[in-house]
């Protein structure tokens, strides 16, 4: 048995100074005041809190290409991938893979092949610290699509569908002037832009309806949970809603998430956007979300760390900031034996020092066992 000490235990209703015990894979006891047992680990007055759930991480994404013309070997990108998780504090990952892309970013679909292939190969080995599962980001105006995503929707790690739109026009690129701004960042060609937002657009309107059609045929056969993603308008929620779509990802404005909030979708919103105090994309602060009430989960997104920095930089209630990225996102994508620090869940736990604001992360533990 493990026992921690001396700890600011953030439990689901309250923080206390007290002690925790572990016992195999499980949490055996939580309890007030210091424990007198000489093996006891003292945490010197850090945080205990549930080990972080993160329902949407590009992160792989990033490590597979660190450079737009750099593919790095695959199985190294995902245990780096997987040492940043655990890192930070993130013992349960959905890694979202981008199923199809729109002809610009065709590295995507060598990731997300090698992604699905390598959790394979290595989620039973003992060598992934956090534990990984699949969360598929379908690109409904792609016209590979439907092909690309057989391969993986049998998968046994799949836990969550995403319906998404990165077409000029709609979502978070309904400014058209901004979306150009971002081809031009890229060193888009200026005589090219206006006809490759064109030809985006045509290919949306042919594929964009019979994807999403198909999609939710397909996805309507197995126990996986729906997400939209880049909810802009009520019309938009209120489609994802008749569809049997019940979370909303990233709404990019207050009156999408209103709309998700009034159907009873759970609303999960970004991480970084916190951390930043505001998007990266010129949509709605998640700290107004907060403020209204309308985010029931945080997730990572691009930044791994951003999860447990979001917490202390929220602005509510610590046990409530907690279950952002903890119970709330373990009830989301239904794994509901852990999350919360209650004896009979699962061990999953990390230790957090706040040294002048900034919440580091100083050790992890996922079934009882220490894994950063």
């Amino acid at each position: 048995m493990t026992v921690l000490t001396n700890a600011r235990i953030v439990l689901p209703d309250a923080v206390i100074l007290g002690s925790l015990a572990l016992r195999g894979s499980l949490i055996a006891a939580v309890a007030e005041g210091r424990s007198s047992l000489p093996g006891a680990i003292d945490c010197a007055g850090d945080f205990l809190i549930p080990g972080l759930i993160d329902v949407h991480t590009d992160n792989l994404e990033r490590q597979a290409q660190p450079r737009h013309t750099a593919r790095w070997p695959s199985r190294s990108a995902l245990v780096a991938h997987d040492a940043q998780c655990a890192a930070a504090g993130l013992t349960t990952v959905l890694d979202a893979l981008c199923v199809g892309d729109l002809g610009d970013d065709r590295g995507r679909d060598q990731t997300y092949r090698d992604g699905v292939a390598d959790l394979d190969a290595l989620a039973g080995t003992g060598l992934l610290k956090s534990e990984h599962f699949l969360h598929l980001r379908c690109e409904l105006a792609a016209t590979t699509l439907m092909a690309r995503l057989e391969p993986a929707i049998d998968n046994a790690r799949l836990r969550m569908v995403s319906l998404m739109d990165h077409s000029p026009g709609v979502g978070q690129y309904a400014d058209l002037d901004r979306y150009r701004a971002l081809l031009r960042s890229e060193d888009v060609p200026a005589e090219f832009i206006d006809r490759r937002m064109a030809e985006l657009q045509a290919q949306r309107e042919k594929w964009r309806t019979p994807n999403r059609r198909a999609l939710l045929a397909r996805v309507a056969e197995h126990n996986v949970h729906l997400a939209s993603h880049d909810d802009r308008t009520e019309a938009e929620v209120e489609e994802n809603f008749r569809d049997g779509i019940r979370i909303s990802e990233f709404p990019v404005t207050i009156e999408a998430a209103r709309a998700a909030r009034a159907r009873g979708m759970d609303i999960v919103a970004g991480a970084p956007n916190v951390v930043r105090g505001a998007s990266h994309s010129g949509n709605v602060a998640v700290a107004d979300l907060l403020r209204a009430g309308l985010v029931d989960a945080l997730a990572s997104d691009y930044v791994p760390a951003s999860l447990v920095e979001a917490v202390f930089m929220a602005g509510i209630a610590l046990p409530e900031a907690v279950a952002l990225v903890s119970a709330r996102p373990a009830r989301t994508c239904g794994l509901l034996d852990r999350g919360r620090l209650v004896p009979g869940l699962r061990a999953d736990l990390a230790r957090v020092h706040v040294h002048a604001a900034l919440p580091v992360v100083r050790q992890v533990w996922r079934a009882g066992e220490r894994v950063a």
